[in-house]
């Protein structure tokens, strides 16, 4: 599943290509993706611009002059930018063509992503006006976590993967962050001192930044706008490892689950 990384590395990659040249056609292949998309999408946006390309979440919100067009991936989601005559695949479902003879296109396998447009402030959107702080914010430290945590007996790895709390950790970067602050995934979140609570806020920068320089992880379904993979997955400390050495002690890495999810951790390191 496309995660933060993937989401910032798609916006970053799209921004230069879809703004400031009109709309000229918008094609709907497949409309019943997670929810329907609009079917008047093409009255919505073919001549007007694009003004900006912002990232909430998992969410790009591609704004004009009178509504955001909202993007969510899903679980196989991608853009690409591609020649207008391109022509499309199986899994192509929504084309949007510019005057600068590119297009931007949507494929989705699982066809769990979505294309929604919100004639209001897109915060106050109902998939957006829950979401928790954004963690390369400089909101997001480990005094805020601190604070939510207080009373929360769930899970270290399960609080930090809450998006009401604090969006896009996913499963793979909690389990990276978790070990760089070498703290154990199943630790009760109200047990965490201030202190490791700042270790860990500042260790989830440190790998969601580190994994968009590099493009993203390289996940079965993700792609860059290019078409090219990520390569994130080539750094990964404990993720996916379960069996090997621990890249600091030696100690083989463990898996467990952790709300039907995959968790690896190094039993001699993270405590």
């Amino acid at each position: 599943m496309p995660e933060l990384p993937e989401v910032e590395t798609t916006k970053r990659g799209i921004s230069k290509h879809v703004c400031q040249s009109p709309v000229t056609n918008v094609t709907v292949r497949q409309a019943k993706l997670r929810w329907p998309v609009p079917g008047n999408l093409s009255q919505l946006l073919v001549g007007h611009k694009f003004q900006s390309v912002e990232r909430r979440g998992k969410y790009l919100l591609l704004s004009t002059d009178h509504g955001t067009l909202i993007i969510h991936l899903g679980m196989s989601g991608s853009l690409r930018i591609l020649p207008d005559d391109t022509p499309p695949e199986k899994h192509d479902h929504v084309d949007i063509c510019f005057a600068s003879t590119t297009l931007l296109r949507l494929r989705d396998p699982r066809r769990f992503g979505a294309i929604l447009w919100s004639n209001s402030v897109p915060a106050q959107h109902e998939l957006i006006n829950s979401l928790g702080i954004e963690p390369l914010s400089r909101q997001f430290n480990g005094k805020y976590l601190h604070e939510k945590s207080r009373r929360r007996k769930v899970n270290i790895k399960q609080f930090i993967m809450n998006s009401h709390i604090v969006v896009g950790v996913g499963n793979i970067y909690a389990s990276e962050a978790l070990f760089l602050s070498t703290i154990r995934p199943n630790t009760a979140a109200h047990k965490i001192s201030l202190q490791r609570m700042e270790k860990l806020a500042d260790c989830i920068k440190i790998v969601l930044r580190k994994a968009i320089r590099k493009g993203g992880t390289s996940l079965r379904d993700f792609t860059q706008t290019d078409g090219k993979p990520g390569y994130f997955q080539q750094s990964l400390n404990v993720y996916g490892r379960s069996g090997e050495p621990c890249v600091n002690c030696g100690s083989i890495i463990k898996l467990m689950k952790q709300g039907q999810r995959s968790t690896y951790y190094c039993p001699k390191c993270q405590k």
